[in-house]
């Protein structure tokens, strides 16, 4: 059984608690905050379970095998680099870092120590956004023409993140997931609205090295939460709707068919309109998996599917949407 500590108890902190509280994989040994109203929650919620406000008793305790960090982004790369250096392996939240040059410290220090490195990207444990993947890489689209991706809801605003940095990580550790690449260019808009400096809406256009291009709209400011993907391929289309209860994934038999002039000028489109299908989904808590995943890498000495580099990749990928936003 792995020995585990958990490092924030914060927004997604109680959550992390739970899964690995309920895991028979996993001895949670201490939750630390430096909260005393969160370290008192905790302690309600799970007695037996040391609680401190000094996250050096954690790492330095020689019997915790494994830290889970879900902290501030601007304390991800001290605590998890103190806990690598102290021999345990590491989950850290998204996104993994707030710079590149940190990522890739952390990645050097992973390896470097023979250590477990893995970010906490969700989504790419969602059984919808696995089953589009699935559908992705069996051609079931053809080619990936573009994506267009909204995730909106009203709060919650944060001082020390912009809404790029807080929700953008998921739309694009999903969108490198399923298409197996970086974003090669990216032009961004966005604004504070309320509070000037932090931008709290924000739209995200992306060129990738295939040619597919994709738009992320993200916002703290919406009447409604919607978690909506729509992905176009010249063959077929889908929506993945992470709010729908029970079709999650609608796979749509339309498309576009382009036929060849045969007399100068002539130029000519038919559209096919064929069946939509809902695809069977499984339906499990994606954080479950995520965490048993951890587990299992700590355990058998994996490499995570969401490992160090992954982390990287969506980091690189934050700045540059950030240099875009600055005009740079």
């Amino acid at each position: 059984m792995t020995k585990c500590a958990l490092i924030g108890y914060g927004y997604w902190g109680p959550n992390l608690a739970r899964n690995l509280y309920e895991s028979r994989e996993c001895d949670l040994r201490y939750i630390c905050d430096t909260d005393e109203e969160r370290l008192k929650k905790a302690k309600e919620k799970y007695p037996l379970v040391d609680i401190t406000a000094f996250s050096s008793t954690v790492i330095e305790d020689k019997d915790v095998d494994a830290v889970l960090v879900a902290t501030p982004i601007a304390s991800h790369f001290e605590l998890a680099k103190s806990a690598i250096l102290s021999g345990k392996d590491v989950f850290v939240e998204k996104p993994m870092t707030n710079s590149s040059h940190d990522a890739v410290e952390l990645v050097r220090m992973a390896d470097e120590n023979d250590r477990i490195l893995m970010v906490g990207h969700t989504f790419e444990y969602s059984p919808p956004v696995l089953k589009v993947k699935e559908l992705l890489d069996a051609g079931e689209l053809g080619e990936i023409l573009f994506i267009s991706s909204t995730r909106v809801n009203l709060g919650i605003h944060q001082r020390d993140v912009s809404v790029i940095w807080d929700l953008a990580p998921h739309d694009i550790s999903i969108l490198v997931s399923w298409l197996g690449e970086e974003p090669a260019s990216m032009h961004v808009v966005g604004r504070g609205c309320f509070i000037r400096d932090v931008p709290d809406v924000a739209f995200l256009s992306m060129r990738f090295p295939s040619s597919v291009i994709a738009n992320v709209e993200v916002s703290w400011l919406s009447p409604t939460k919607l978690r909506r993907t729509t992905v176009v391929g010249a063959r077929k289309m889908l929506i993945y709707d992470d709010t729908e209860h029970m079709e999650k994934i609608r796979l749509f038999d339309k498309g576009v068919v382009f036929k060849e002039p045969k007399d100068f000028g002539e130029f000519q489109l038919s559209y096919r309109m064929g069946n939509v299908l809902s695809p069977f989904v499984e339906n499990y808590e994606p954080l479950q998996l995520e965490i048993s995943h951890f587990l299992d890498c700590v355990r058998n000495r994996k490499t995570p599917r969401t490992d160090g580099q992954c982390g990287l990749r969506v980091v690189r990928a934050l700045e540059m949407a950030e240099r875009s936003l600055n005009g740079a």
